[in-house]
């Protein structure tokens, strides 16, 4: 996963016209650590249909405000600077969880390739 370290980049990353999912955490986040085992398989499993990006929210505090992203980690899927949908609270994710997200992150992307 790619990790941006700036507005500007996040803000090139996800006007993208491709699916890309932005994945807030920390560094002292222990529900962030969790994932770190298993999202390199999820990666590679949605490989060609989404790009992931990783933040660390203490790095960019004003973008984060601006995102309101309260809880971390947290998800959020973006096309053409457009938000699609998020997966965003203070609690756990399984892999499962974050699976259906991603899954739901790429119907609506593909339902508005359809408009």
């Amino acid at each position: 996963m790619r990790k941006l370290t700036t507005d500007e980049a996040f803000r090139d990353a996800v006007a993208s016209e491709g699916l890309t999912i932005a994945v807030f955490k920390t560094t002292w986040c222990k529900d962030c650590h969790f994932i770190d085992p298993f999202m390199p398989d999820l990666e590679r499993q949605y490989e060609g249909k989404v790009t992931f990006i990783e933040l660390d929210r203490d790095d960019l505090p004003d973008l984060c405000s601006e995102l309101n992203i309260l809880g971390i980690p947290s998800f959020i899927a973006f096309r053409g600077n457009q938000e699609l949908v998020r997966f965003v609270s203070k609690l756990r994710k399984t892999r499962e969880e974050i699976e259906d997200f991603v899954n739901r992150a790429i119907q609506v992307s593909d339902a508005l390739n359809q408009k």
